[in-house]
């Protein structure tokens, strides 16, 4: 039969994006449960107001999440984006150049 696999390749890994979701939503999922109790059982060990405890688990639930979407990142485009710099922003030498030569 035309599907028994004789003569069809695989998706190479680099172009394979069901694997990469996969795997950044297995990353998000488990870093974001982990880091959530993580939280959690500081949260009992520290603090006694609910409000703060609160604040604790949503602290480690930030982190979890901050670290699944870089290595998420990581995954999908080899590095972090580099963003260019505004066109008016300058350098922060220039910038305190100008004003002595203003005086």
């Amino acid at each position: 039969m035309a599907g028994d696999g004789e003569g069809e390749k695989g998706v190479p890994p680099q172009f394979d994006l069901d694997a990469k979701w996969d795997a950044c939503l297995d990353i998000t999922l488990r870093r974001f449960v982990y880091s959530s109790f993580a939280g959690a059982c500081s949260a009992l060990l520290l603090f006694r107001s609910p409000t703060t405890r609160w604040a604790a688990i949503a602290f480690g639930a930030g982190v979890g999440l901050g670290s699944a979407y870089s290595d998420c990142s990581r995954i999908f485009s080899g590095s972090l984006p580099k963003w260019p710099l505004p066109p008016n922003v300058s350098s922060p030498s220039s910038s305190s150049s100008s004003k002595d030569g203003m005086q």
